[in-house]
């Protein structure tokens, strides 16, 4: 920012010399010229310059870039009643009473310091203009811009060229801040939808799996009982046989137990073939729920992660580049999702191309598609099976992984996408003949 708003013009030289002599800035500003054309220099001060100090159009920068808004209002509460205002007229308040020289610009004055003493002695061994400007760099590198913002204002070594430099950049900064939380925050108010719709799904399943459990053990107890009844009966008509002793001939018995155990056989055939289809039915509901936990767990995941994002700068977020110089093919889905998972993969460096799987796009363009990429995925769920069987041939053919998705969403993405990750397959040679199939 080559003018920031505290450079003074030429009808306020005459203040500013007053001031400086009078030692209210802390330092003395360097100025072009003074009123008569000689030029003036500056002047170190022998001290650090205190906030009332500083130029007023700093105030509102300082301590808005400087001084949490929790940290301030509760700052405040000791010199005014601040329960019922916004952070803005908190921040307003703050920034007129530092400009005064009273308690309450003494206190913000202690609070920075505490806040930000470890820059502030890090910044102490600077004692010229080139090695202040070092620890500023420093600072910024490392993300610490809050405090090394404050040191270097109030350093005693600390120029005119340096005021603007820091405060430009620290302006232009908050510029590409909102920028950035305003994306993110779109994106944080999708992920919560579709994260509310997965919750809701994983409790009907949940609910559905225990209710085939309880059905299951339901008809287990039945069939037990039904097969006490039946070696009770067993018991009993044993017992009736052999007090009729002679009365029936040993072939006859024969039939009948031979006819009452093929009874009881084919009764109990029958119930284990429930248990085992009800068996099956409740594995199968087991692996649906687990792929909707973790489409969840990485949905939450998403969630975090641009939550612990919108605190941090542009440096630390060029480190979750997780797909860096990777392309990545879709083939198929929703238009409502696809823009989601375009910004997905954008966002963590890679390359997004898109082939809507013959509805619109030629099925042709998808040969010349296929080559660039590293990674080819679809949802089965939204995709023809003609396009699938052709998808498969032309990545044997070109070596291409691919990875099908449960659904069309983008948390089944996000979730298929961290397991490629975790596990990173290295395909196996392809046996497909490309003239016989």
């Amino acid at each position: 920012m080559s003018a920031p708003p505290f450079r003074l013009n030429a009808s306020g030289l005459a203040t500013l010399q007053a001031a400086t002599s009078a030692g209210a800035l802390g330092f003395d500003l360097e100025l072009c010229c003074d009123s008569s054309g000689h030029t003036l220099t500056e002047h170190t001060p022998q001290t650090r310059t205190k906030l009332h100090q500083l130029d007023p159009h700093l105030h509102c920068s300082v301590i808005g870039t400087c001084l949490h808004p929790n940290d301030l209002r509760k700052l405040m509460l000791r010199h005014g009643a601040t329960e019922q205002m916004s952070d803005l007229d908190v921040h307003h308040l703050a920034v007129h009473m530092a400009m005064e020289r009273g308690d309450a610009s003494k206190a913000i004055q202690k609070a920075l310091d505490q806040k930000h003493a470890g820059a502030l002695k890090q910044f102490s061994a600077a004692k010229d203009e080139r090695a202040l400007e070092t620890a500023w760099r420093a600072a910024w590198s490392h993300g610490d811009i809050a405090g090394g913002y404050w040191a270097l204002l109030t350093h005693k070594a600390v120029t005119s060229t340096l005021l603007q430099l820091a405060y430009g950049e620290v302006h232009m900064l908050s510029h590409l801040m909102a920028s950035a939380n305003r994306d993110d925050l779109k994106r944080f108010v999708a992920l919560e939808k579709e994260n509310s719709s997965l919750r809701e799904r994983l409790e009907r399943r949940q609910a559905r799996h225990e209710e085939v459990l309880r059905e299951r053990d339901q008809v287990l107890t039945q069939e037990q009982a039904r097969i006490l009844h039946l070696e009770a009966r067993v018991s009993q008509m044993q017992e009736t046989t052999a007090s009729r002793g002679s009365e029936a001939s040993a072939s006859e018995l024969v039939a009948l137990h031979t006819t009452r155990r093929e009874k009881a056989e084919r009764a109990a055939e029958k119930a284990w073939q429930e248990v085992q289809r009800l068996q099956e039915h409740a594995a199968k509901v087991e692996l649906h729920m687990n792929d909707l936990a973790e489409e969840l767990h990485a949905a939450e995941h998403e969630l975090q992660r641009l939550s612990a994002n919108a605190a941090q700068d542009g440096a630390l977020r060029s480190q979750q580049k997780t797909l860096q110089d990777r392309t990545i093919l879709y083939v198929g889905g929703r238009p409502s999702s696809t823009p989601s998972i375009r910004d997905f993969v954008q966002q963590r460096g890679g390359e997004f191309l898109h082939h809507d799987g013959g509805l619109e796009t030629r099925k042709a363009l998808l040969t010349a598609l296929l080559p660039r990429a590293h990674l080819v995925v679809f949802p089965v769920d939204c995709v023809d099976h003609d396009s699938v069987t052709n998808l498969k041939r032309l990545c044997e053919r070109h070596m291409v992984p691919f990875m099908p998705l449960r659904t069309a969403s983008l948390a089944s993405f996000a979730r298929s996408l961290q397991r490629e990750a975790d596990t990173r397959v290295v395909p196996r040679p392809s046996h497909f003949c490309l003239r016989h199939g």
